[in-house]
């Protein structure tokens, strides 16, 4: 695997939309996250194209294309951030310069719809990409402190680190009114099945994911640590949604040699409470004899971990739970 260059104070990030426009965020929230990026020692430049908009509140494969490419080609940015997610990202796959890319290795990181995006660099190039904040979420005044220590960990720091449940935790539409939060307890991570396992991680949003199955894009699924999330989409038959998503998932080449699977934590209104998960769980013998873990700081709720695709994990779950990153 080629793990990319950790960030520093003074470097450029450049911000690109290979999903949504930019366009959709409002000019307020993109100078708080402009700035709070500043505040952290790093200069931030945006793609030509990022705040096109089409039907999609997108901009054309090509302006995409030519945005990604000219960040990885630019020796002055070392590191791309994505703005927000979406559902298109996949449509750039097969007009990415892989080699382009393998040549000029640097940070990648969003989340959400970027996982078609991030694991398909993953799988063609070797090259580790991360699931973590986009920019928008930079924008958040309060409850960013975890996300941050997070993002730190993993693209600044160079050292193993363990995950440790968030303190609180919010599933809040934030961006709309930053002074009126719901702010809940967070109860932790939860134990699904015990064991232990090391492995590479892949994965990302499992809806997103899935759309990489029976593909040159599709990563490799033995011996990997799955980390996997979903988003409420308003379906109210949400529980039915994710046990399809992980039954498709089960059926993948390869799935009987998966050490162990990381689950992101749930929006409220999927109605996916831990008892309807364990009973999803319970019902697939494919999963009885591997660790589990469920409630942790990813998907779409906040605050967020950030985690290497094509990096190392290792998870114990005994009578408490250890989540480390290692190589990332």
């Amino acid at each position: 695997m080629i793990i990319p260059k950790k960030l520093k104070k003074g470097d450029e990030i450049r911000i690109i939309a290979p999903a949504r426009s930019l366009s959709l965020l409002s000019e307020e929230n993109i100078k708080l996250a402009k700035e709070k990026f500043e505040k952290e020692g790093f200069k931030i430049t945006f793609s030509k194209n990022c705040s096109e908009s089409d039907m999609f509140n997108s901009s054309s494969v090509n302006s995409r294309i030519e945005d990604l490419h000219e960040a990885f080609r630019d020796k002055n940015v070392k590191a791309i951030i994505t703005v927000i997610g979406g559902f298109n990202s996949n449509q750039l796959l097969d007009y990415l310069d892989y080699e382009l890319i393998k040549n000029n290795p640097k940070i990648l990181c969003g989340y959400s719809d970027i996982t078609a995006l991030s694991n398909a660099i993953t799988k063609k190039t070797g090259l580790v990409t991360y699931y973590g904040p986009h920019f928008s979420t930079w924008a958040m005044k309060k409850e960013f402190e975890y996300t941050l220590e997070h993002f730190k960990k993993c693209l600044i720091e160079n050292r193993e680190f363990l995950i440790e449940p968030s303190k609180t935790w919010s599933d809040d539409a934030w961006y709309m009114d930053q002074n009126k939060r719901n702010i809940k307890k967070n109860e932790g991570h939860t134990i699904i099945n015990a064991g232990k396992a090391e492995g590479n991680i892949i994965g990302g949003n499992i809806g997103t994911f899935s759309l990489l199955y029976g593909t040159e894009f599709m990563p490799e699924i033995s011996n990997s640590i799955l980390f996997i999330e979903e988003c409420f989409s308003g379906e109210q038959s949400f529980p039915e949604e994710f046990d399809r998503n992980l039954q498709s998932l089960i059926h993948q080449p390869g799935f009987e040699k998966v050490k162990g699977i990381v689950i992101g934590r749930f929006q409220i209104e999927g109605k996916m409470d831990l008892e309807k998960l364990k009973d999803i769980i319970e019902t697939k013998k494919e999963l009885k004899k591997i660790p589990i873990i469920a409630n942790v700081d990813f998907g779409h709720t906040n605050p967020l971990i950030t985690f290497p695709i094509g990096g190392t994990a290792r998870l114990e779950v005994t009578d408490k739970i250890e989540l480390k990153i290692l190589k990332h």
